[in-house]
């Protein structure tokens, strides 16, 4: 009896132990058995009281009437598989008739009670089938990337959703995005987590940081073109539209609609453009929007007028010709002025941070959804990272970016510098690399 007591003691206090320091441990041997058990013995009733059963067929109750055999129960969804994961778990289910995702979605919270999950995100496979993917413990509170990350060509996997897959910024999907955030809520380590993706790739970074370029002068090595203040971003994206405008007209001439040229090998991007013949993709990191926006003086506005209205063409035009905006801010909307709203509607992408108002949170998601606009509302400073991801087709999701220091991603930019594309259009803007520079300690003085 003492030895099944002492083995009693040891396994809760391991189990104690793992779920705190290792939730994935624990989850897999004593969240996950606990979970399976609750959903397989109440899967019926749970059901039932979230009301998502529907009445049997009128010939199925007449038959059971004339056979005076048991009243029908309602129908439910069935059950067709379910995948344990290292988070949670995944379970498809095949609706009932007249059923639809809509009315699971509206349940998730309900049914995250019913069986004690962390959480239930739905999302239809085909129709009539759905999946709920569930996360036995809280996987954004320390965050722990996946082993095995697969992105493709312009394609950076930042961070984690909620439901325990990564989230990937795919250029070629949503080629301009906006990112949104009060101070230290982590807009930067979002833009961090960029540059350190896209150092290893076949792809022209360019930085736009108006605060002398204490973001973004680290990551210089691996910078075709930097601007550290409003005048030198102002060059710098007239540059950009002169090498927009170049790249069309090379388009243009092998776009391929001679009379000889099969239908299949017309195009109306660079990426239908032979190899040898496809210019580098520009992706153009610019770090506070307002510093662009705002005038100290009269004398100011016509740089300001002209810089906004290049933006505004760079958003409309340049997707076609592989230059992709990447657009920070703590607040964006029209009190900037004149060019921010146009400017705004086409940044399809949105990132909303931790906000100090709600109106900040409305002007990135408010016309992407209502429910997303009150998630980004509930971000706790002591969760910096934390953002609501969401684009034009009204999905979002809850994600956070793993914590990268300045000088992991400078060292990154370092290793990869070899790789920085030579952009003539660019040239006069190509950041120099300058020497580390150590800093002497003073000796501690002597006791007296």
């Amino acid at each position: 009896m003492t030895d099944l007591l002492l083995f009693i003691g040891a396994l809760t206090l391991f189990a104690l132990i793992a779920r705190a320091k290792a939730p994935a441990v624990y989850w897999a041997l004593f969240g996950l058995p606990a979970a399976l058990y609750r959903i397989f013995s109440t899967y019926r009733r749970t059901l039932e009281a979230c009301e998502l059963t529907v009445a049997p067929a009128w010939w199925r109750v007449f038959t059971n009437k004339v056979a005076g055999a048991d009243v029908l129960r309602p129908g439910i969804p069935r059950i067709r598989g379910i995948y344990p994961t290292t988070t949670g778990l995944r379970l498809r289910m095949r609706l009932a008739a007249g059923l639809a995702p809509e009315h699971v979605e509206a349940s998730a919270e309900r049914l995250r009670h019913a069986w004690a999950v962390h959480s239930v995100h739905v999302s239809e496979v085909q129709p009539g089938v759905i999946e709920l993917r569930m996360t036995g413990f809280d996987i954004l509170g320390r965050v722990r990337m996946p082993r095995r990350l697969a992105a493709g060509p312009l394609s950076v996997v930042v961070g984690l959703r909620e439901d325990g897959l990564p989230y990937v910024r795919n250029y070629q999907d949503i080629p301009h995005a906006l990112t949104l955030g009060a101070n230290k809520s982590g807009k930067s380590m979002y833009q961090r987590c960029l540059v350190a993706g896209l150092a290893p790739q076949n792809v022209a970074l360019v930085g736009i940081d108006c605060k002398r370029g204490v973001e973004q002068s680290p990551f210089a090595p691996r910078f075709s073109a930097l601007a550290t203040t409003p005048d030198q971003a102002d060059g710098l994206l007239d540059a950009l539209v002169e090498e927009m405008e170049d790249r069309f007209d090379l388009l243009c001439l092998h776009q391929g609609i001679t009379s000889d040229t099969p239908l299949e090998d017309i195009t109306s991007d660079i990426w239908g453009l032979p190899k040898h013949l496809r210019p580098v993709p520009i992706v153009v990191l610019l770090d506070e929007i307002a510093e662009l926006f705002l005038v100290a003086s009269k004398v100011d506005s016509a740089r300001r007028d002209r810089m906004v209205t290049q933006l505004v063409r760079l958003a409309q035009l340049a997707r076609a010709v592989g230059i992709y905006l990447e657009i920070c801010g703590q607040r964006f909307g029209s009190e900037l002025g004149k060019g921010a709203t146009a400017l705004r509607a086409q940044l399809t992408g949105r990132v909303v941070h931790r906000c100090n108002d709600k109106q900040t949170a409305e002007m990135g998601l408010g016309d992407i959804n209502d429910l997303a606009v009150h998630a980004a509302t509930a971000i706790t400073a002591d969760r910096p990272g934390t953002a609501i991801a969401g684009d034009a087709s009204g999905g979002w999701s809850r994600i956070r970016t793993p914590h990268k220091k300045l000088g992991q991603v400078a060292a990154i930019c370092a290793e990869f510098a070899h790789l920085t594309p030579d952009v003539p259009s660019l040239a006069p803007f190509r950041p120099s690399a300058a020497a580390p520079v150590t800093a002497s300690v003073p000796a501690p003085a002597a006791a007296p």
